[in-house]
């Protein structure tokens, strides 16, 4: 079993059920999930909350081994991207799932930092074949 750190944009309710949905799909494949909304971002009314949020990501992201990214939006949430980039900066694998048909021209379908730095599955049942076939 592999930990996977979902990264994802949690600021609505429709955000957070689709990162519900794909953690649960993503779970089916055999894998352990830490999923930000559920897993540290539960803190309440705590003097230091950023920081212990902060904190908690940052640990789970170091003990993870891979990475899976939610790129949907007509760009990519800031958070994710910068979840992405220390991902990528450590050596660790990041999967990028961008459902969303949106593209920048001829270029690509994401900013080309994000692009580069992960492997673009274009829906979830690709995303959950690429995890099988670890």
């Amino acid at each position: 079993m592999r930990r996977v750190y979902l990264a994802a944009p949690l600021f609505s309710d429709a955000e957070k059920e689709f990162n519900c949905k794909l953690r649960d799909e993503i779970k089916k494949t055999g894998q352990d999930v830490f999923l930000p909304q559920e897993d540290s971002n539960n803190v309440k009314y705590i003097k230091n909350r950023q920081h212990i949020i902060f904190t908690k990501n940052l640990e789970a992201i170091d003990t993870s081994e891979l990475m899976v990214a939610v790129l949907d939006g007509a760009d990519i949430d800031s958070g994710t991207a910068w979840e992405i980039g220390y991902a990528y900066s450590k050596g660790i694998p990041v999967f990028g799932l961008r459902t969303d048909f949106r593209t920048l021209g001829d270029e690509g379908r994401v900013n080309l930092m994000i692009e580069r730095s992960v492997t673009m599955c274009g829906s979830i049942q690709e995303l959950l074949n690429r995890l099988k076939s670890l």
